[in-house]
């Protein structure tokens, strides 16, 4: 239950009397309702207000089903299925046109931008209180004298959009004030305008307006006979006093609430987040699963990448370039070496954590068969080859759905290794808020023959007998690479770029192809029991 929540069910706990207690000693709803009446006869008498045609007063029968009587013809009808709630003894059902002068309509005519009476509209009505901001303001103060609002009037505005028809505000008087067209004044008799504006903001209230609203081109509206049919549960005067205080009492508290709950929700939206790049930063560094020594080392997981690159070159299914010297270890002072033939280089600045002793560092161009930016396409409305594009790699996965497609007359211009192969890394090479982006190729996601990438996407080739892809996915959307993507890019603020040499030479911790397997399985499910 969020703040908004907690204080709508307040306020309804208020208008069904379980916020407060009742006195005994009170005298009961029904002798203010008769007092409230004899004033309406007296002001009808002196020719102050017009009769209502309309007034009725509305009972329980002895069936225990509630009546409404209408006092100018005699009419009763039974009215049970207008009545919303139980009420507590000593409380009475009324029409909100019993507790209040004849309802009126705000002034039609312009405003200025300066003036002597301010005019005041529905933008002045800001959460159940007047502000006196962004005035317009009126010169015809004989002409608006009725309209004057006295200490305690309730503004209702009528006309607003379907969320804010209805809203009401105290006027308190500040100053001297009318109101505009779009408002209605609703003033009070011998009963707590406190109350009746809690009770014109509670869900019930709320609801009521929405049934009754009539829905415009751009705005809604409810007029002032609408409003005065409302259905209204009065309790005693004494008790509307309590009720209001009562509500102030505890309106800091609900605000407090409603702002914990706030920071609560955005914690739970994130404490995912941040899991998701714990166990992954633990993932990476060995420690999110034990090793196991029976399954060998890195080192010579890497000796068999290099003896298969090797016979891959000597049966023409890989480029020479493929191949590289490259060997990173660690030394006796703790410090990491990177050796290139006969070249050695001091690469400790570049190592991000320590990792495991069956572990190794590597660059990824050694892991893998293709590195490569896809080729700028010709494009074509002919839906047979989708070219997967930055849009295509969320983090949520890859998604062909958003993918155009190239000219069918040019594939034969692509060569074999651009197409995509079933655990390709696709990472977005170019673009702030795309930069970074991975995601993995999977052909049953791909309804059509084959795809291929533009020159936005890196295409990365693991050799998957030794290394798996998923684990490398991990490692690229760990917060140690996405927390340096821009700073790896080349370019301007407006468009960086990750250089194809740049993602050939990034470093990679490797752990044995089992303990890559079993990291896998752990995070899957961690995350499956996240996502509960």
């Amino acid at each position: 239950m969020n703040g908004k929540q907690l204080k709508n069910s307040i306020l309804q706990w208020a208008i069904q009397g379980k916020l407060v207690p009742q006195d005994p000693n009170d005298e009961p709803a029904s002798v203010l309702l008769e007092r409230i009446r004899a004033e309406k006869a007296r002001l009808v008498k002196e020719k102050k207000i017009k009769k209502d045609k309309n007034e009725s007063i509305i009972y329980r029968g002895d069936d225990n089903s509630y009546y409404e009587k209408f006092l100018a013809t005699g009419e009763v009808k039974c009215i049970d299925d207008e009545i919303p709630f139980e009420i507590p003894n000593g409380w009475e059902w009324c029409r909100l046109s019993l507790l209040i002068y004849p309802p009126k309509y705000g002034t039609s005519k312009k405003s200025v931008p300066s003036g002597i009476l301010p005019v005041l509209r529905m933008g002045n009505i800001q959460d159940g209180e007047i502000v006196f901001d962004k005035l317009v303001f009126s010169n015809d103060l004989d002409d608006n004298k009725k309209l004057l609002l006295q200490y305690g009037d309730l503004l209702f505005n009528r006309t607003n959009s379907a969320e804010l028809v209805g809203k009401t505000a105290i006027f308190r008087g500040q100053r001297n004030a009318i109101f505009a067209g779009y408002l209605i004044l609703l003033r009070p008799i011998f009963i707590n305008s406190e109350y009746l504006n809690l009770l014109l903001n509670t869900p019930y209230a709320r609801d009521y307006c929405n049934e009754v609203k009539t829905i415009g081109v751009q705005q809604c509206n409810i007029n002032a006979e609408k409003i005065s049919n409302l259905l209204v549960p009065i309790p005693s005067l004494f008790e509307t006093v309590r009720i209001v205080e009562k509500v102030k009492n505890i309106a800091l508290p609900i605000i407090k609430y409603g702002e914990l709950y706030q920071k609560l929700k955005h914690l739970n939206g994130e404490l995912p987040i941040i899991l998701r790049k714990s166990i992954l930063q633990e993932a990476i560094q060995g420690k999110l699963v034990p090793q196991i020594a029976e399954e060998g080392t890195a080192q010579e997981l890497f000796e068999q990448i290099r003896q298969e690159k090797l016979q891959l070159v000597k049966e023409g299914k890989l480029k020479k370039s493929a191949l590289t010297d490259s060997i990173i270890f660690k030394g006796d002072d703790n410090k990491y070496f990177e050796k290139n033939g006969n070249t050695e280089m001091n690469i400790t600045d570049e190592i991000p954590f320590e990792i495991p002793d069956s572990w190794s560092w590597v660059r990824l161009n050694d892991i893998c068969s293709y590195i490569q930016r896809g080729k700028s396409p010709k494009y074509s409305l002919i839906k047979k080859y989708p070219v997967v594009a930055q849009k295509c790699n969320q983090w949520s996965g890859f998604s062909i759905d958003k993918a155009q497609f190239i000219d069918p007359d040019t594939l034969s211009s692509y060569g074999e290794e651009r197409i995509l192969q079933d655990g390709d890394l696709m990472w977005n090479s170019t673009g702030l808020g795309t930069l970074g982006r991975m995601a993995i190729y999977c052909s049953t996601l791909n309804p059509y023959e084959l795809a291929v990438t533009d020159s936005h996407v890196t295409v990365i080739r693991a050799m998957k007998k030794f290394v798996l892809p998923q684990y490398l996915y991990y490692y690229f959307t760990s917060n140690t690479v996405q927390s340096v993507i821009e700073d790896k890019s080349d370019g301007s603020t407006k468009q960086k770029e990750l250089a194809t040499a740049t993602v050939k030479t990034y470093l990679v911790p490797i752990p044995p192809l089992m303990e890559q397997s079993r990291i896998i399985s752990k995070i899957e499910q961690l995350a499956s029991i996240m996502s509960r």
